[in-house]
């Protein structure tokens, strides 16, 4: 069986705060690869694929804990805390 998620309690119907981009990178003028979306307050940052790890970076901020892919076409989420991917990723994203 499945490992479950144990945060996914917190998960909020949340909009991203930028749906153009890394909020940091578009702040910056630098670039991104992929994007993923926290699932607790909407901040949108860059993959650790990216120069500056954005996402993960909020997460070591904030330590909210889930997120999910903010590609086209993706499904996918990720706990941060139990290093756990999620699929499907916990809500529908609407851009």
């Amino acid at each position: 069986m499945a490992q479950q998620c144990k945060h996914l309690a917190q998960v909020r119907d949340v909009k991203p705060k930028t749906p153009d981009g890394c909020e940091e990178c578009l702040a910056s003028g630098d670039e991104w690869v992929h994007l993923r979306l926290c699932l607790e307050c909407g901040h949108v940052g860059c993959c650790d694929d990216s120069p500056n790890r954005h996402a993960t970076k909020h997460f070591h901020k904030t330590k909210h804990p889930v997120m999910r892919s903010f590609e086209p076409g993706e499904d996918w989420g990720f706990c941060y805390v139990e290093n756990l991917f999620i699929e499907p990723a916990p809500l529908p994203l609407a851009r």
